[in-house]
């Protein structure tokens, strides 16, 4: 049974944040006659503005060519794609460069960061390759938020996993893009690592409203965001929300944490700060157990299709 890309555009086209990037009809095909392989096929979709979406699906279904083609880095076959208000289409190489180095940012799984730089000149590369100078109050910001300002001085080899792709996270929001694209961010790290890189691209979206679509095939990352797509033989499948259950976060309220603020080893303040750390935690476990479970019935349901 084909997906049905209509449906699931009209769906989400009712989001009011506007579309910060957007495919319709988005064939890409490799080789041709007996070699020809079709990456993508038909595939409409948009990614809203201030939402974390994860582009899902098995290895081959077209996850990083749709990103490829989005992020301007490979050209459709037929199709067209826009960034903003910019159809890529027909553009020439001197203004898909300029439109990849002001409006669209890179995280890749492999960091990609010049080893002979230190962390400041890695992230400020893009901004000084263009002639500009950062904005200082931005740069503050964005490194309060991937919270290197103790490493700034440090060269990639000198930093951890995790740190490296903070510094590859910051460097993507310099340049205040209006979309940012990550492919496997966590692919090369540990989970306390990946944590911190997910909660950091979290928070970019909630605080900064920033655009991010990510590649996984990782349901936990996936947990982290507001909205999941999937492809499946270079189709999309369906698009659905992260959000857990009502009942979920029902049975996993913080009832149980409230009476520890009454305890007398601790201070009122610290006893706060752990009842809300307590609740975060149990909020991520809630969310991650929702979206395993949403995904496990999506699944069965595409099976018992199949099998008609």
């Amino acid at each position: 049974m084909s997906p049905d890309t209509t449906a699931v555009v009209q769906t989400e086209s009712r989001h009011g944040g506007g579309a910060a990037a957007s495919a319709r009809n988005l064939t890409k095909v490799y080789g041709s006659g007996q070699t020809e392989v079709r990456a993508l096929d038909d595939v409409s979709v948009d990614f809203w503005r201030g939402q974390f979406t994860a582009v899902m699906g098995r290895s081959g279904s077209g996850k990083s060519t749709l990103m490829h083609c989005m992020a301007a880095l490979d050209t459709a076959t037929s199709g067209t794609v826009q960034v903003g208000d910019t159809d890529l289409a027909g553009l020439s190489d001197k203004k898909l460069t300029a439109l990849r180095r002001d409006q669209v940012g890179f995280v890749f799984q492999a960091f990609n960061l010049v080893p002979t730089l230190t962390a400041h000149e890695n992230i400020t590369l893009p901004l000084s390759i263009a002639g500009r100078k950062a904005d200082q109050d931005w740069y503050d910001t964005v490194i309060t938020a991937v919270g290197l300002g103790d490493r700034l001085g440090h060269k990639p080899t000198e930093l951890s996993g995790g740190q490296q792709q903070r510094v590859a996270c910051a460097r993507a929001l310099m340049s205040r893009p209006a979309i940012v694209f990550a492919d496997e961010p966590t692919g090369n790290l540990d989970s306390a690592a990946s944590d911190e890189v997910l909660g950091f691209l979290r928070r970019s979206v909630k605080e900064f409203d920033q655009t991010i679509v990510m590649v996984t095939h990782d349901p936990t990352s996936a947990a982290w965001t507001d909205r999941v797509i999937f492809l499946a033989d270079a189709r999309l499948w369906m698009s659905c929300s992260t959000r857990p259950p009502t009942r979920c976060l029902r049975r996993c309220g913080p009832e149980r944490a409230a009476g520890r603020l009454a305890q007398p080893a601790r201070t009122q303040t610290t006893a706060a700060a752990e009842h809300v750390r307590n609740r975060s935690r149990r909020r991520l476990r809630c969310r991650h157990l929702g979206v395993h479970r949403h995904l496990g019935q999506l699944l069965r349901r595409h099976r018992r299709r199949l099998s008609r």
